[in-house]
């Protein structure tokens, strides 16, 4: 299958593209630099810009593009999160609209934090719809109806609902080792947050069977099932690198105060439901978090 990946250079686009191609797929890359590959195309957010050539005989889009949600959220830095997913998305329409394109799928990214965060024993499904309308959930349901725009050109449109990846290089998980490498690992705040994941060899196995499965449509929430508590997560992970626990909880309020908003991610968290992907026929590798960590560590 001819597959347009945005996000493509990223922690979880470089693994699927590899992936992707191994399975037999002509994969290619918009990049905002210019390139002399063959499979990769310039694009250009701010010029309205895409090379047309990218658009050849294309089948499917994966659109992982978005800039990260772990940066003190100023409010240019807001802007910059929503650009780099909804007006992408908006871009990526406009050009297949010029390109009389009709497509297999389009799959699109999203966020854990459509449900809202927050502090809550619920356990949230794809149906639960926003229960806390804050910053996230708002931008969740903002990349989600961009991507559903694309249902009018496209015979399916697929939205993973994507927990923290866990992976040895590359997203949260390094930051988290170092500091119970560093003997300062502790719970943060209450440490009662729950801290929803997946690992990165399951998200990009879902995302290949997003691609794979002519079945699968709608939102699908991009989660393990063993879904441990702030303060349970690093107690282990000190444990298995036989590191030092600290007994006494990072306050909150330092949290707010270096991160602003963004301590929000950090702070509070629910727990999602991950039956509707699994009923759908995906098999998880890494369903208990131990068995991940360990994998990491």
């Amino acid at each position: 299958m001819n597959i347009l990946i945005t996000g493509g250079t990223g922690l979880v686009g470089e693994a699927l593209t590899e992936k992707l191609r191994n399975n037999g797929h002509q994969v290619r890359i918009l990049s905002r630099k210019q390139s002399e590959n063959k499979d990769e195309f310039y694009w250009n957010l701010s010029e309205g810009f895409i090379d047309d050539a990218a658009f050849t005989d294309l089948e499917c889009i994966i659109h992982l593009a978005g800039a990260t949600i772990s940066q003190r959220w100023t409010p240019a830095y807001k802007e910059e999160m929503f650009s780099s997913r909804v007006d992408t998305a908006k871009l990526l329409k406009k050009y297949c609209l010029k390109n009389e394109i009709k497509l297999k799928s389009f799959i699109s990214a999203s966020g854990i934090n459509y449900y809202g965060t927050f502090i809550s024993s619920q356990i949230l499904e794809e149906n639960s719809g926003i229960v806390k309308n804050d910053y996230l959930a708002q931008l969740c349901k903002d990349w989600e109806n961009a991507a559903e725009d694309f249902s009018d050109i496209s015979e399916r449109v697929v939205c993973l609902r994507t927990a923290m990846i866990l992976a040895k290089t590359g997203g949260a998980f390094p930051l988290l080792a170092k500091t119970v490498d560093l003997n300062i690992g502790s719970a943060v705040g209450t440490g009662e947050q729950w801290m929803n994941w997946i690992h990165l060899e399951d998200m990009v196995n879902m995302y290949i069977f997003a691609v794979e499965n002519k079945n699968l449509n709608g939102k699908y929430n991009a989660v393990a099932d063993d879904i441990p508590t702030n303060k349970n997560f690093m107690q282990t992970l000190a444990k298995m690198k036989d590191k030092y626990f600290l007994p006494i909880n990072a306050p909150a309020f330092v949290m707010k105060a270096l991160l602003g908003e963004m301590s929000s991610i950090i702070l509070e968290g629910t727990r999602a439901d991950n039956k509707k992907i699994k009923s759908a026929g995906f098999d998880f590798t890494y369903s208990n978090f131990k068995e991940a960590l360990k994998n990491l560590t």
